[in-house]
């Protein structure tokens, strides 16, 4: 008999791997196995800097130190720290935990965990800045609470324990995207006030000691199942964010808190060829398929991970994977997928807005030697002085105090190809002098993820969005769950698509593109998207083709059936007022900028509001988008329909 338990157990697995098994076309797992040809066990003894010797920040003590560093932050960084002296440390209790089973809502068990880790960064940073004491007694409290805590793992990640539930399990510890980052902040509050805590009492590190032990070096050592590592990969599955992101706070962890060399060497070691799989999983091209949010975890944290390795190791490793070029195609993917004011391209569970994190991206395009990417991140401050990075992600925090001097110097430019083409991930990106700018993708529906849209497209004019996709809700569990396709964002009706003889596009490995084509010279896109329907759709092909012109878009659908079963549909989204003045005329009109959908007048209209009640949704798009349903009127075997959509 299946149990609720394991009912629960096989949904979560559905969660985090989303497409755990990819078509064949999709696959792009190659034994690169860079960072291994760098060195072994034995070489990393050798050339370990022992007794956090490459930490490259100022020592508590050395006050002349940190003001040289922070000049006109120290305040600001002081400041931000005075309004959580009287913070109140939030209790998360057991219901908050259970309430992942219950409900289905993470978010009650993470705000207030969140809190907790961006205070205690927070007044990390104030004392730093200025080094009296007087935010000492708030961090004990803070991390007393934290090491009191039975996990650091996140409700909705605490079911890959044994018992599969989501209230933390004293009886085993696992490590997530959030519990190693908990690790890696404590470790940096037991390297910088070790001293100070010893002279208030010495248990206090001691047990932040032990704890990171229990939690982070010990689990990561013993523990090979951990699916994040990619130990027991098999061909097919995904390995994706989660590696680099939890792989680099571990390693901090590791550098900061352990002084044994061989003990060192063999967990640094272990940390390489489990990045690794990473890194021989990523498709050659770079582009990130989860999209823009999600760069900073993958791509972003992979960039953290390299450059921890470089300094724990005095520079003898990673500098030679920044000159790879798919490492530096990784890192350009964010600058070509911004388009402008804040929006980016967001296919998958991706946001339409963002951009990212100015300090991350000058790094990173600093060490690849991108200057694409170093001018992109002063173009992503706006004309504002760089401030260190907040939040709750420590190592994030540090880097930017580095080099907020550097970046305020450097010339703010958004500088990108028309076109950009990732033939692997099936992204094309393209734009022209009128101020447009088009992004259409192939693929399949078992991306990490993934949302069913092979073939949809969006369209943004003067920056702003035409043709959308609307992104993705709040997380709850239905999100990552066997319920997914239920919910409407994830649909091929809510994407830039057909409905053929009316039938969606469907879920699985199965269901792909073919036939995928850019034409750059031509500024043209085209697709095969029959494939991604199921077979109750009686299609034999569907290609579908984009042309960008000087001030449109051409859309095509040229199509055979084996068939006729029902009318086929053409959705578009849009966001902002939609009128029909004409036959075969559709006007769309955002922030007083209008397009003009021209389309058959053998079709018949239908408009849907679609309200957004959910906050992920509406704080990017406001109360509502649009739905514009084009139903044919006749039913054929096989036929042509185009579209043209016009800046007015």
């Amino acid at each position: 008999m299946v149990t609720n338990r394991t009912k629960h157990f096989l949904l979560l697995i559905v969660m985090v791997i989303i497409g755990s098994f990819l078509p064949k076309h999709a696959v792009a797992y190659e034994e690169r196995n860079l960072l291994q040809q760098l060195a072994d066990e034995s070489r990393l003894r050798d050339i370990l800097l022992m007794k956090q010797q490459w930490v490259p920040y100022p020592s508590y003590a050395d006050r002349e130190g940190w003001e040289t560093l922070l000049g006109e932050n120290r305040e600001r960084l002081i400041i931000s720290g005075e309004k959580l002296l009287d913070y109140k440390w939030k209790l998360v209790p057991a219901t908050a935990y259970l309430e992942f089973e219950r409900s289905g809502d993470r978010n009650v068990m993470q705000n207030p965990y969140d809190a907790n880790l961006k205070a205690l960064n927070t007044l990390m940073l104030a004392e730093l800045a200025e080094g009296k004491g007087r935010f000492i007694d708030q961090l004990i409290d803070g991390v007393f609470m934290s090491c009191e805590m039975t996990s650091w793992v996140l409700s909705a990640h605490l079911p890959y324990q044994s018992t599969h539930r989501s209230l933390p399990d004293f009886r085993e510890q696992v490590i997530d995207i959030s519990s190693g980052g908990y690790g890696a902040l404590l470790a940096w509050i037991h390297y910088f006030f070790h001293a100070s805590f010893d002279k208030i009492d010495p248990v206090i590190s001691l047990r932040i000691s032990q704890v990171i032990k229990d939690r982070i070096l010990d689990p990561y050592m013993d523990n090979d199942r951990m699916w994040w590592m990619a130990f027991h990969w098999k061909s097919g599955q995904v390995i994706n964010n989660w590696n680099p992101w939890c792989n680099s706070n571990v390693l901090q962890c590791f550098l900061l808190m352990e002084n044994d060399r061989d003990r060192l060497a063999k967990a640094v070691y272990r940390t390489m060829q489990s990045v690794d799989r990473f890194l021989n999983f990523v498709k050659a091209d770079g582009a990130c398929e989860e999209g823009p949010s999600y760069w900073s975890h993958a791509a972003g944290k992979l960039f953290d991970y390299l450059q921890m390795l470089s300094e724990g190791t005095n520079g003898e490793l990673s500098l030679s994977l920044f000159h790879e070029p798919m490492i530096q195609r990784m890192g350009e993917y964010i600058s070509r997928s911004y388009i402008g004011d804040g929006w980016v391209v967001n296919f998958a569970d991706a946001s339409a807005k963002g951009g990212g994190d100015p300090s991350l991206i000058y790094r990173y395009g600093k060490a690849v030697k991108s200057s694409e990417m170093i001018h992109f991140a002063a173009y992503l401050l706006g004309g504002k002085k760089p401030f260190p990075t907040m939040g709750n992600d420590v190592f994030r925090s540090l880097q930017s105090l580095l080099v907020c001097n550097e970046l305020s110097g450097i010339t703010p430019k958004h500088d990108v190809p028309d076109v950009t083409w990732y033939p692997d991930t099936e992204f094309c990106y393209m734009a022209n002098k009128s101020e447009m700018f088009f992004a259409a993708k192939g693929g399949f529906n078992n991306e990490s993820h993934n949302h069913n849209d092979v073939g949809t497209f969006s369209l943004y004019i003067k920056n702003l969005p035409m043709f959308i996709d609307a992104g993705v809700g709040t997380y709850t569990k239905k999100t990552f769950s066997s319920e997914r396709y239920t919910i409407w964002t994830m649909q091929s009706d809510y994407h830039n698509l057909p409905l053929i003889n009316g039938v969606s596009q469907r879920f699985g490995q199965r269901y792909k593109a073919t036939s995928t084509v850019c034409h750059e010279q031509q500024q043209k896109f085209s697709v095969d998207i029959s494939k991604a329907y199921p077979a109750e759709a009686k299609v034999e092909s569907w290609i579908r083709s984009y042309q960008l012109g000087k001030n449109k878009l051409t859309i095509c659908d040229r199509y055979k059936l084996k068939e006729t079963l029902n009318s086929n549909c053409v959705n578009f989204m849009t966001w902002g007022k939609v009128t029909k003045p004409a036959l075969g005329e559709i006007i769309i009109e955002v922030k007083g900028q209008k397009a003009r959908l021209k389309y058959p007048t053998q079709f018949e209209v239908k408009v849907d509001t679609v309200r957004l009640e959910d906050s992920r949704l509406s704080r990017v798009w406001g109360k509502e988008i649009y739905r514009i349903s084009l139903k044919d009127s006749k039913q054929k075997i096989k036929g042509e329909y185009k579209f043209v959509v016009e800046k007015i």
